[in-house]
């Protein structure tokens, strides 16, 4: 699935099932409270947190998923192509720090 289809499936489900987007800062807030769910996730997985008897459900690709959704849904009601969002950023990113990584050397050697 390219991240348009993405972006159109997320739209049609929307229409069918969720009658219309919740506001833009609601989805915001919804966002933020889906990377605190990935985040508590991590740290109990890769992180030196045990996992508590409610958490043991929660899985990884799952909390990944959540965070994606709602990030398609802003982009869906802001506009936002992001498939050219996601390539214009990429080349932002590799004219800035093609050199700046090989040459950290905190990265060297590790």
């Amino acid at each position: 699935m390219t991240i348009e289809e993405a972006q159109l499936q997320v739209d049609s489900w929307i229409k069918t099932y969720g009658i219309r987007y919740f506001n833009e800062l609601t989805n915001l807030g919804i966002l933020v409270e889906e990377v605190g769910e990935l985040a508590r996730v991590m740290v109990r997985t890769y992180g030196e947190q045990s996992f508590k008897p409610s958490d043991k459900k929660a899985e990884l690709a799952d909390e990944m998923a959540d965070v994606l959704w709602v990030l398609l849904c802003l982009a869906n009601q802001t506009g936002i192509d992001l498939t050219i969002a996601f390539e214009t950023n990429l080349l932002k990113k590799t004219e800035r720090d093609k050199d700046r990584h090989k040459n950290n050397e905190k990265l060297i050697g590790n």
